[in-house]
Parts: structure tokens; C-alpha cells; sequence
């Protein structure tokens, strides 16, 4: 189910759409929106989790949104999106392993209501959280670990397929990381 369209969303979306039209590169574009709009967002608010949840799930649908109209590249745009997140995430002082499996769990969830490959994505959201926990100062296998369980429990509220399609490609070393899956059990 496809979430509305918030103010959000469509300022997030747009900000991208503009910077990779202009710039033509997705990478730089995504990050630097997301970081500014996080921290934007969260920043003087005063339950900061809440406010990153939420601001999260809109930031990472306004990107794919925006990736996908301009045939972007899903895998960098996931990782974009976890690194503009974390580094607006410090500058709040929310920078957390808890940040990054929400974080990972809006963009698959985002991904799989827009079509996309929830795989490349999956696999994006540990490079970016790799990359990340380095240039925020968490432990970057706790990270990847978190990023991919994130992933894989969002996955496996889409359906058995999305669920199996990210564990196959959280397999292994990423990043120079081994990916610790921690399964999701329901009780």
C-alpha cells in the first residue's frame, strides 16, 4: 500500500528530482538532500525518535520516488539514503544502530510500493551503513547488521518473495563486512 503524499515526501522528492538533473549525480544528490531535510526535520524537536521515524519512511519515498522518474540507480539511491540520514541523524545527536534498521526497514518497504528491486536496495542500505557507522562512530559490523535486519524483517512484511529476494542478497561480505542476519522471530 503506497503511503500519501506528503509536504514531505513531495519537497524530498522534488529537492532530489532538481539536484540529479542538475548535477547528474544521484549518489551526492540524495545524500546531501537527506542529511539537510533529517536534520532540518528532527533538529529542536523534542521526541527526536518519533520525528525520525516518521520523517524517515517520507524521506526514503519521496527519493525512490524520485530515483525512479529520473531511471535512477536503486542500490546507490538506498545508500544515499542511509547516509543522508545518519549524517542528519548526528547533527541531531539520533545517530543510532536503531536509526539504521528503520531506516533500512522504510526503504524496502518504499522500494517493493514503488516496484523496485528490494535486493539492490537491500544490499545498498549495508553499503551506505557501512560507510556511514564509520563517519558517525558506531561499530560498522553492528551496523551492517543492523541495516540488513532492518531490511529483511520490512521485506518479510511484504511478502514471502520480497523476504527470500533479501536474504539471498545479504549473502555473504558486503562492503568489505560479513552480514550478520539476525531473523526476525515472531513470538
Amino acid at each position: 500500500m503506497a503511503r500519501e503524499e506528503t509536504g514531505l515526501v513531495a519537497s524530498v522528492k522534488q529537492g532530489v528530482v532538481s539536484a540529479v538533473q542538475g548535477a547528474g549525480d544521484i549518489a551526492s544528490a540524495v545524500v546531501d538532500a537527506i542529511s539537510t531535510t533529517v536534520a532540518t526535520t528532527i533538529g529542536g524537536l523534542g521526541n527526536v525518535a518519533s520525528s525520525l521515524v516518521s520523517a524517515t519512511a517520507d524521506v526514503a519515498q519521496g527519493t525512490l520516488e524520485a530515483v525512479m522518474e529520473v531511471g535512477g540507480d536503486l542500490g546507490f539511491a538506498a545508500k544515499g539514503i542511509i547516509l543522508g540520514v545518519l549524517r542528519g541523524a548526528k547533527k541531531a545527536g539520533a545517530a543510532t544502530l536503531e536509526t539504521i534498521s528503520q531506516t533500512s526497514g522504510a526503504v524496502i518497504k518504499s522500494t517493493a510500493a514503488v516496484a523496485g528491486d528490494v535486493g539492490t536496495a537491500a544490499k545498498g542500505l549495508v553499503e551506505g551503513a557501512v560507510q556511514g557507522a564509520r563517519e558517525v562512530g558506531l561499530d560498522v559490523t553492528e551496523a551492517a547488521s543492523a541495516a540488513a535486519t532492518g531490511a529483511l524483517k520490512a521485506a518479510g512484511e511484504v511478502g514471502s518473495e520480497a523476504g527470500t529476494t533479501v536474504r539471498n542478497a545479504l549473502t555473504g561480505t558486503i562492503a568489505g563486512v560479513k552480514v550478520v542476519l539476525k531473523e526476525p522471530f515472531k513470538k
